[in-house]
């Protein structure tokens, strides 16, 4: 299939946001408020922003809006997860068929000026965006004392068995 490579990436970006958001419901809501110089904001907005900005850039390549979308009430870790959970479903979806990845979205940037921007681009975003920030969240924890999980694509690839170990 066209997009298989594709899938792992989203599926690696989905768990190591469930192994995150795992360990962020054991905070407290002081904790949650921890902010770190040189990240996005506290911990629980960080988390609140990625998955937002995640849905907003299945919403842009898919044009299916969630219904959670919508809602601008602050969720809590505990939604957090339940959409977490929503998106993987909804990009394993959208990556069951090929997609133009030269499709062109006109895209407000950050010097007001707007852009076309290829889906290829928007879907690198979506991975990318996830990674810069739950970094972020981990030096977060680091500073509370709290050990952040492994989340990299070797964690990920021995934890659902994608690099199962050979016999010996």
């Amino acid at each position: 299939r066209v997009n298989d490579g594709l899938i792992d990436l989203f599926r690696h970006n989905a768990w190591a946001m469930r192994e995150l958001l795992s360990v962020c419901q054991e905070l407290t809501e002081e904790q949650l408020a921890t902010t770190v110089p040189g990240t996005y904001g506290s911990i629980i907005d960080t988390l609140r922003h990625t998955v937002r900005s995640e849905g907003g850039y299945y919403r842009r390549l898919s044009g299916d809006e969630p219904a959670w979308l919508a809602n601008d009430a602050p969720p809590t870790v505990a939604e957090l997860i339940e959409r977490s959970d929503d998106l993987e479903s909804r990009w394993e979806q959208f990556l069951t068929t090929p997609f133009d990845a030269e499709r062109s979205f006109i895209m407000p940037w950050h010097d007001g000026v707007d852009r076309d921007v290829p889906a290829g681009i928007v879907l690198a975003q979506a991975i990318h965006h996830g990674n810069e920030h739950r970094s972020q969240v981990a030096t977060a924890l680091t500073t509370l004392g709290v050990e952040p999980p492994g989340w990299g694509l070797w964690e990920y690839a021995a934890a659902t068995n994608r690099a199962p170990q050979r016999p010996t």
